[in-house]
């Protein structure tokens, strides 16, 4: 499954403060707070299918490492990200480049990047993934690599089965960033996971929260100048700062 969503959105403009590094053989974009934080957690931040070569992705990582917490994005798309000039074109193949990109190629970058960070000395670990990367942050979760798991407008997701697997599988609180316009997940099918999982059903905690006016990748790529696309982007991104003070 993908969706002509996930090529749509607004590059923003800025200057990354992080540093590139190799981290298991895996070259990552890393946030690094500058006051007192905890060595032994970190944040591990799946991108969408721009990688590391958008900005809005880099800025983001900045973003959580003033929160306090070490921010990570590993390169999972094998230096083989979505190219800028994809973005709101409508003759990119979306679904040939996720071809391109099946889990057998790009989870083992991010199962190199954790082993790494363990030997490090590193411990517990959250993800938050956006897009593409939402469906990795929830296997991660599955297979119980992560203490606390975000996920922003994922892709690659079916319902109810990858929740219900969620449910039966997974440990970590989950919070679930949508928006009221997403191609991908809607409304409906949105309430279908809260169904699941909400309610108390899942025991480690569930939020879902449902921005108006938002579209599939309005956590990353959102046009700013569009006042509730501004309030989804910022409010989903205080929320899930809200979660890990919670959680991790």
């Amino acid at each position: 499954m993908s969706c002509s969503g996930c090529a749509a959105g607004q590059e923003y403009k800025g200057s990354p403060q992080g540093k590139t590094e190799n981290i298991g053989g895996v070259s990552c974009y890393v946030g690094t707070p500058t006051g007192h934080y905890d060595h032994k957690k970190a944040l591990i931040l799946l991108t969408d299918m721009f990688g590391l070569t958008l900005p809005n992705n880099l800025l983001l990582v900045d973003d959580f490492a003033k929160q306090g917490y070490r921010t990570i994005a590993p390169d999972y798309l094998n230096g083989d990200a979505a190219p800028p000039y994809a973005m709101n074109n409508p003759n990119f193949d979306v679904k040939a480049w996720v071809q391109n990109h099946m889990p057998d190629v790009t989870r083992p970058p991010v199962d190199k990047v954790i082993e790494a960070l363990k030997r490090q000395g590193v411990t517990s670990f959250a993800v938050s993934g956006y897009c593409f990367g939402g469906r990795y942050a929830i296997d991660l979760a599955i297979d119980r690599v992560v203490d606390v798991v975000i996920v922003s407008h994922p892709s690659q997701v079916q319902v109810p089965t990858t929740f219900d697997t969620f449910a039966q599988k997974a440990a970590a609180p989950l919070l679930l960033e949508m928006g009221e316009q997403d191609t991908e997940l809607s409304v409906e099918k949105q309430e279908e996971i809260d169904a699941i999982l909400g309610n108390g059903k899942y025991a480690p905690g569930y939020k879902r929260e449902c921005w108006p006016g938002c579209s599939h990748g309005f956590a990353v790529r959102a046009d700013v100048l569009v006042p509730e696309q501004l309030a989804g982007k910022e409010g989903s991104f205080n929320s899930s700062v809200e979660w890990l003070k919670t959680y991790f």
